[in-house]
């Protein structure tokens, strides 16, 4: 028989010691994001599929749980990524002409897990920047998400770039049908050699061995000297390894403790995604930390299509990384009953923002989730702090 209170699979209750942790990370981020001039917006959790899921993907249709509106009877989605509705407040709420950055952070539910051991339910931190095509505003995305990683001590972070103008640039002027297409990004994303000389058996030599090529590119600086050799010299591949060549020089001289490589056939989100895109691992984790890039075509679905590039996060899977404990020191007070002296001291020290825990009677021996390093005692009819 199962069990009333069993829990979905992939979804799980966040405990206290882990929640601390979470909620340090979310405030550390937001105020790195505030600092760099973002601007915080909190979109819903649902709305009418139809706007949640405009310009998107396939894939996040997939990972979008669906449910009928009992007030109106029209579908809705519960959203599965919050970067749709943040290009929707820019489009059609701000509506500002110049440039503008935007923050968020909140839950997002997924119908599959993104990984086997993956929550359904991240918790997702993301900064965009909206109005500027220039390579400055991928700098700055770039940037901001070290800093981020930084700001909660994840130590040695590895950034891995890629550009999703090099295949596009491959394949402009060939007609492939969606799922053939779908299917040569799969074998790229796998390193599946086998599949991709069978999917481009028919293709014309020139691209047929450039995407072949492709999935032995990656490693440190000498992928992009061999990407220039090996790759047509077509205008959007050249700008493509250009900028990321600038996009590395700058994170080395910016950062001195990250280590910088590419993957041009890493190509996750290729619909998503028109120009350089990253991804941040932490080393020894097989699996990124963050992903994020350039999105220019994202708010065409709403009539407005901006330049914007930006990054997300899943803030439960960092905490599992991050060297952040968020344990504050604190101090024990005793039961305060009736005495109005020992309530006015216990008043004025949280007003100054000081953690103070009263013990209840019968529980002076219990652990607590703080770290008491000073306690209040009376000396001489007087209440003072005195270090433990």
């Amino acid at each position: 028989m199962t069990s009333a209170w069993l829990l979905p699979e992939h979804i799980a209750d966040v405990l206290p010691s882990e929640a601390r942790r979470i909620e340090e990370l979310r405030r550390a981020v937001l105020d790195t994001a505030r600092a760099h001039g973002y601007e915080l917006v909190m979109p819903p959790l649902v709305e009418h599929v139809e706007s949640l899921l405009s310009g998107t993907d396939h894939a996040l249709d997939l990972r979008t749980f669906k449910l009928v509106d009992q007030l109106s009877g029209r579908m809705l989605g519960v959203r599965a990524d919050t970067t749709p509705q943040v290009a929707r407040i820019d489009a059609h709420l701000l509506n500002r002409e110049g440039l503008t950055r935007l923050a968020y952070c909140g839950p997002v539910l997924h119908a599959r897990p993104a990984a086997p051991h993956a929550t359904r339910e991240p918790l997702q931190f993301g900064a965009e920047i909206y109005g500027h095509a220039g390579l400055e505003a991928d700098l700055e995305a770039q940037d901001l998400a070290l800093e981020c990683l930084a700001r909660v001590g994840v130590d040695g972070a590895v950034l891995d770039l890629a550009d999703a103008r090099i295949v596009r640039g491959l394949l402009a002027g060939i007609a492939l049908d969606a799922p053939r297409l779908e299917a040569i990004y799969a074998a790229l994303a796998a390193k599946d050699g086998a599949e991709l000389r069978h999917l481009s058996a028919d293709l014309p030599a020139e691209v047929r061995d450039a995407l072949r090529a492709l999935g032995s590119l990656y490693g440190s600086d000498e992928v992009l000297e061999a990407a220039r050799r090996v790759l047509p010299a077509r205008a959007l591949i050249t700008a493509a390894l250009d900028d990321l060549a600038l996009l590395a020089r700058h994170a080395r001289q910016a950062h001195a403790s990250v280590q910088v490589g590419f993957d041009l056939a890493d190509l996750g989100g290729y619909g998503y995604y028109t120009g350089a895109r990253f991804a941040i691992y932490a080393r020894g984790a097989s699996d990124s930390l963050l992903r994020g890039g350039r999105y220019d075509e994202v708010g065409a679905a709403f009539g407005r299509n901006r330049p914007a590039v930006g990054f997300s996060m899943d803030l439960k899977r960092l905490a599992e990384l991050a060297a952040v404990d968020g344990r504050r020191a604190a101090i024990r007070a005793p039961w305060g009953g009736d005495d109005a002296d020992l309530r006015a001291l216990l008043r004025r020290l949280r007003q100054q923002g000081e953690t103070v825990v009263c013990v209840l009677p019968g529980h002076e021996h219990e652990v607590q989730e703080f770290d008491c390093d000073r306690e209040i005692v009376a000396v001489d009819g007087h209440w003072v702090v005195r270090a433990l």
